[in-house]
């Protein structure tokens, strides 16, 4: 966590740490980790709306908890953009990360992969690696898609790639 900026640090570890090695293959040690990624999104929820930060809203789209889906949002110049987020765990979780995918963004960076997959290569992955099997699905939104999200957003509202849906409906209705 060296280098890291104390609200990124303080953030993380606020966030539980995961201690089950399992996949969606492994039966009832997935439940059991399934059990630990709900309390640590609890947690990171909790802290977020605490501080006034609260930026997504996820569930399991299935039983298995294999697929999920939901919102994340950021605010630039005092707007909020808001997107669909999905992602699936992959059969080798947790030692690879969830491929995290706002699919109305797709084509529109390029550090972003086909399907609307965000690039999280160069930085998250390797990170992820070295703290597997302790980091989970709070971890990958934290230090993922947060900082993406506040890379990417004013980058693509500033050069009119995605405009706010108030401008959008304004735009329409002329």
């Amino acid at each position: 966590m060296e280098g890291w900026d104390p609200n990124t640090k303080s953030t993380l570890t606020q966030i539980p740490l995961l201690g089950t090695k399992a996949g969606p293959r492994d039966g009832a040690a997935w439940t059991q980790r399934l059990k630990e990624e709900y309390k640590a999104l609890i947690a990171y929820t909790q802290m977020n709306k605490s501080n006034d930060n609260d930026w997504f809203r996820i569930s399991a789209a299935n039983p298995e908890g294999t697929r999920w889906t939901g919102k994340c949002w950021y605010v630039h110049n005092l707007l909020k953009y808001e997107f669909d987020l999905q992602f699936d765990i992959p059969v080798t979780y947790p030692s690879t990360a969830p491929e995290l995918e706002l699919p109305e963004l797709d084509g529109k960076t390029q550090k972003m992969y086909r399907g609307g997959k965000i690039c999280l290569t160069v930085h998250f992955k390797p990170l992820w690696a070295k703290n597997c099997p302790r980091f989970g699905i709070a971890h990958a939104l934290c230090l993922g898609l947060a900082p993406w999200l506040a890379a990417e957003v004013p980058i693509l509202v500033d050069s009119g790639m995605i405009k706010h849906k108030d401008d959008a409906t304004t735009s329409s209705e002329s």
